[in-house]
This record gives C-alpha cells, sequence and structure tokens, in this order.
C-alpha cells in the first residue's frame, strides 16, 4: 500500500513521524531530525515525568509500528521512523538543550542506529512486530544515552 495514501490515518502518520519518514533518501535521518524540535519540549519536562512520557511514546510506538507494519506488508518499511523519535529522545534523558549536546545526541544516536553493534542487529533480526520495530532504536538510544552521561560526567 501507498505510504501516502496511508497518512490519512492518524496511527500511520504517526508512525511515518509526521511524514518526516516519507523522504526519498535517509528516512531514518529526516526522522531524527523531526524528533529534535519535538525533544526541545520534551527537554522542559522534570525528568520523572519525561521518562513516563517515554514509557508511554515506547508503548504507543510499539502499537502504532505494528500496525502500520502490516498494513504496508514490511516489518520494518524504512518509512517507519517512530522509532527514531523515542530511541532519540532516549538517548538525550538529562541532556541539555545546548546546540553542541543536541548535536552531539543526534551524532551518536545516528551511529548506533546505523552501525548496530551487538547486540543491536541481533535483536534487529530476530525480533518481529512492533516491539522488534522499536527495541533497535531504543538500544541505540539507550548506548548514546551512556556515551552522552559519561560526556557530560567528564566534560562539563
Amino acid at each position: 500500500m501507498n505510504q501516502f495514501a496511508l497518512c490519512r490515518n492518524p496511527i500511520h502518520l504517526a508512525s511515518f513521524g509526521f511524514g518526516s519518514g516519507l523522504a526519498p533518501k535517509a528516512p531514518g535521518t529526516f526522522g531524527t531530525l523531526m524528533a529534535v524540535p519535538l525533544w526541545l519540549g520534551l527537554s522542559q519536562l522534570e525528568l520523572p515525568i519525561y521518562l513516563a512520557v517515554l514509557v508511554a511514546t515506547f508503548v504507543f510506538g510499539v502499537f502504532c509500528c505494528g500496525y502500520t507494519a502490516k498494513a504496508m506488508g514490511v516489518h520494518d518499511h524504512g518509512s517507519i521512523v517512530w522509532d527514531e523519535f523515542v530511541g532519540f529522545w532516549i538517548a538525550m534523558i538529562a541532556v541539555p538543550a545546548e546546540p553542541l549536546w543536541i548535536i552531539a545526541g543526534f551524532a551518536l544516536f545516528r551511529l548506533f542506529d546505523i552501525a548496530k553493534p551487538w547486540p543491536i542487529k541481533w535483536l534487529d533480526k530476530k525480533v518481529h512486530g512492533g516491539f522488534g520495530i522499536m527495541i533497535d532504536d531504543v538500544l541505540a538510544g539507550v548506548f548514546a544515552a551512556v556515551v552522552l552521561q559519561i560526556a557530560l560526567r567528564y566534560l562539563v
């Protein structure tokens, strides 16, 4: 099914990162770029609320990404980028909303998401459905978050 036609459904629209995943090249990168301004709003939340939002957006992502993948007949179609949103937001837990840190978080998340070091690559191949679509980006976000927190601890 055509992704553009699916955008009429708000669940599919969310899966496609509000259209950012429909970029003809590098949809994951465009999805992550779309996540940045949304993160700027989220970054204003108290940490416990931020973490609750992450859990909610992950659960929503498992549902919506699985729903869209089923409608498309493709497990993890490149245009499904809600997982990039959540992965980036995980990477940016407790990171200052300053340009240098945003760029570092973006770059680290994309690096881990693209390179897929173990166990990310294993999970990407072995786990299916909405959870499978989400989990590799969640773990890429965790890896990026660890590097960012170490940098914050020792560089700031």
